[in-house]
């Protein structure tokens, strides 16, 4: 008698499924895990703190994947940033060709190929006065680089948005690559990753 209810029940399940319009949802046995409770982005509810559901963010949050970056944009932080800051990321084979592919994409377009000054812009006359990196007045450094390619200077913009810290330090590298070849120096030794 047992198995008889069984197959008679799981026949009745099976005929009362098929029959459901499969366009259509289908019966939901928890509605409030389908369907969130809406609030509007400005509108003022009892449930949430100070009664607003668009709250400013709370202090010293930090976006995922940003690292805070401490030197101000002004002189005094480009001078401080030129003195103490290093590039940490090593100078390996595969960071110095990435760096070359950024560098390419973003920079070589007014700083020319080989970091002259005289970019594809420069010839056009659509941008003028973009010094070589062997320019002895500016006496470039990792950090002076990186600095400029965080805040961009003069008419050049930031490319903070547009690569991430890593990308940054891939295409420092390659500038001073260019900077240590119009001076005429030994190009420099790769590391290896655990160095």
């Amino acid at each position: 008698m047992k198995s008889l209810f069984t197959i008679v029940l799981i026949a009745f399940s099976l005929a009362f499924i098929s029959c459901s319009d499969k366009r259509e949802r289908n019966y939901q046995y928890f509605p409030n895990m389908y369907v969130s409770v809406p609030y509007d982005t400005y509108g003022e509810y009892e449930i949430f703190p100070q009664e607003q559901e668009a709250l400013l963010i709370a202090d010293g949050t930090i976006s995922r994947g940003f690292t805070p970056y401490e030197y101000e944009d002004d002189t005094e932080g480009y001078n401080k940033a030129k003195a103490e800051l290093e590039n940490t990321l090593p100078y390996t084979e595969e960071n110095l060709a990435k760096g070359k592919e950024l560098y390419n994409i973003y920079c070589a377009i007014c700083h020319g190929e080989n970091g002259k000054g005289k970019g594809y812009l420069v010839e056009r006359e659509k941008i003028l006065g973009v010094p070589s990196y062997d320019d002895q007045g500016r006496a470039i450094t990792e950090g002076s680089v990186y600095h400029v390619m965080w805040y961009g200077i003069n008419t050049m913009g930031s490319y903070a948005s547009q690569m991430n810290n890593e990308e940054l330090w891939m295409v420092d590298h390659y500038v001073m690559k260019l900077k240590a070849e119009l001076e005429g120096e030994d190009p420099r030794e790769f590391e290896t990753e655990s160095e």
